[in-house]
């Protein structure tokens, strides 16, 4: 089975799944399942909710045109969260909130399998690495079970001062010798 038709049917699995916490729109991800990378972010915001697309606000326009000055392309990453639906208020995803998506997210990572999956912000790493430290580990690369993962600060910290920001920056450059490194692997 091919895997659009297989992301098709977890996304459909996913909002007919009621025993599931929030209540808001589902924002299943985005982007080619063929992908190398694969950017896993939090929770959608209220932009993302409306629009039923991930990071497109702020921090998604930061995110994008990211990927674009490293000459990748959107359409040929993925883009997905942890949790699949928007927490009130944009508070943190609350830890039943992440267990819950859990199963679908590891799920929707065995589709695609990704060469290299980059977390943004501290909630998505600590799904792969649960002891890293945001600020001591992001930019570097790990091997997480069976995955590669280059965690980064979330755009929407990096949007917060220059200090983050450039540190971001710097991080997302930093991603295509990560993938040709991976590559040269073998993976």
């Amino acid at each position: 089975m091919d895997k659009v038709l297989l992301l098709k049917k977890l996304e459909e699995e996913i909002s007919q799944n009621k025993n599931i916490p929030l209540i808001s729109n589902l924002v299943f991800g985005e982007g080619n399942p063929d992908c190398e990378v694969l950017f896993i972010g939090e929770a959608p915001g209220a932009i993302e909710d409306q629009q039923i697309r991930p990071f497109v606000g702020r921090s998604g326009q930061l995110l994008r045109k990211s990927i674009r000055q490293i000459n990748w392309k959107e359409e040929d990453v993925y883009i997905t969260n942890i949790v699949k639906r928007r927490p009130p208020e944009n508070r943190d995803p609350l830890p039943e909130e992440i267990l819950a998506y859990k199963p679908y997210l590891t799920r929707q990572i065995e589709i695609i399998n990704p060469k290299i999956i980059v977390p943004l912000g501290r909630f998505s790493m600590n799904y792969f690495l649960p002891n890293a430290k945001i600020t001591r580990d992001q930019g570097k690369l790990f091997k997480a079970g069976n995955w590669f993962v280059a965690p980064m600060f979330h755009p929407s910290a990096a949007l917060r001062g220059t200090i983050m920001m450039n540190a971001f920056l710097e991080s997302f450059k930093k991603l295509p010798t990560m993938l040709k490194k991976i590559k040269e692997l073998g993976k």
